[in-house]
């Protein structure tokens, strides 16, 4: 772990971080994969061996083979959907805007239940702000279907806790792009540098942050095992720290704070 800047700006994704939207997002990819056809999406897949992992080619190979998630996936609750698109389809970006399109309307059918990733999560987020930091959120999501999930979660909401928010249909490219937190950067008159964490649970927040010139943050909530992540995030896009829970996070954001309590 590299020497972190105290944050100043912390940017945080939605899905897989703060938030459990799980069930309703694998029940949209698998609405979407058996439309690769129709979509022109199919003869895209990423070719077998051009995977980082032997993990992510079996991915590949079951997708075009039975047009559906592994139960294995779905069970392990531990990638997304962007980062499901990311295995497919690789750097192709027409492939993977098009299946972000066809995501979002089928997640119209499911979405709904959403719950805090970690109990805690809204003190920890009013306790960030009270020390002075901003607070971002950057989701792939579209901004009609975000801002009711965020308006619904813990039951009473998030939605005053931000001081920016960058969704999906806001920007030409999504994340693993650096767009959005460009975007957030323009709106808060802030400028890339070690002081802006951006903190996600997938290798797309990472190399979005990276890309931008912010101090990337991987919050390991799914618990990857330390020689699984070596191997998924690219040599030039590592992450500055791992945090394993909110706790860890809030200890690497404040940490005078932290040692006083």
């Amino acid at each position: 772990m590299s020497r972190l800047a105290a944050p100043r700006t912390v940017f945080f994704d939605w899905h897989g971080t703060l938030a459990d939207t799980f069930e309703a997002m694998y029940r949209a990819v698998d609405d979407v994969l058996p439309q690769l056809d129709a979509l022109g999406l199919a003869g895209r897949l990423l070719l077998p061996g051009r995977g980082r992992t032997p993990e992510q080619d079996v991915l590949v190979h079951h997708v075009r083979s039975v047009r559906s998630l592994p139960a294995a996936v779905k069970a392990e609750r531990r990638i997304s959907r962007t980062e499901i698109f990311e295995i497919l389809f690789g750097p192709d970006e027409e492939a993977k805007h098009c299946a972000h399109e066809a995501f979002d309307r089928c997640y119209l059918r499911h979405f709904g239940k959403v719950l805090p990733c970690e109990p805690g999560v809204r003190a920890m987020l009013a306790k960030l702000r009270s020390a002075g930091l901003r607070l971002g959120m950057l989701t792939n999501r579209r901004r009609a279907l975000f801002t009711h999930e965020l308006n619904k979660v813990d039951g009473s909401g998030w939605g005053g806790l931000f001081d920016v928010v960058v969704c999906g249909d806001d920007v030409r490219r999504r994340k693993p792009a650096p767009d959005m937190v460009q975007r957030a950067l323009d709106e808060l008159g802030v400028a890339a540098g070690p002081e802006v964490w951006f903190v996600g649970d997938s290798t797309t927040d990472t190399v979005a942050a990276k890309e931008a010139g912010v101090t990337a943050i991987y919050y390991n909530g799914a618990r990857w095992e330390p020689a699984y992540l070596v191997r998924i995030f690219p040599g030039a896009h590592r992450p500055d720290a791992i945090a394993g829970d909110f706790a860890a996070l809030e200890a690497l954001a404040l940490p005078r704070q932290r040692r006083s309590g």
